[in-house]
């Protein structure tokens, strides 16, 4: 089993840090959820979803 692991270690380090990115990434974009901002990053005045994803209050 050691042998496996001292054999993969590159392969099980890259993974990890991939792990992390991923991880990091999805909660950036769920606190930015909260916060209410977009995530397209782009005008809303030409997006056919406009008005599904910014509900106007009444």
């Amino acid at each position: 089993m050691l042998s496996w692991i001292a054999g993969n270690l590159s392969t099980i380090i890259i993974s990890l840090v991939l792990i992390c990115l991923v991880t990091a990434i999805i909660v950036g974009m769920v606190k930015n959820k909260k916060k209410g901002k977009s995530s397209c990053g782009c005008s809303c005045s030409g997006c056919p979803m406009s008005g599904s994803c910014h509900q106007k209050e009444k």
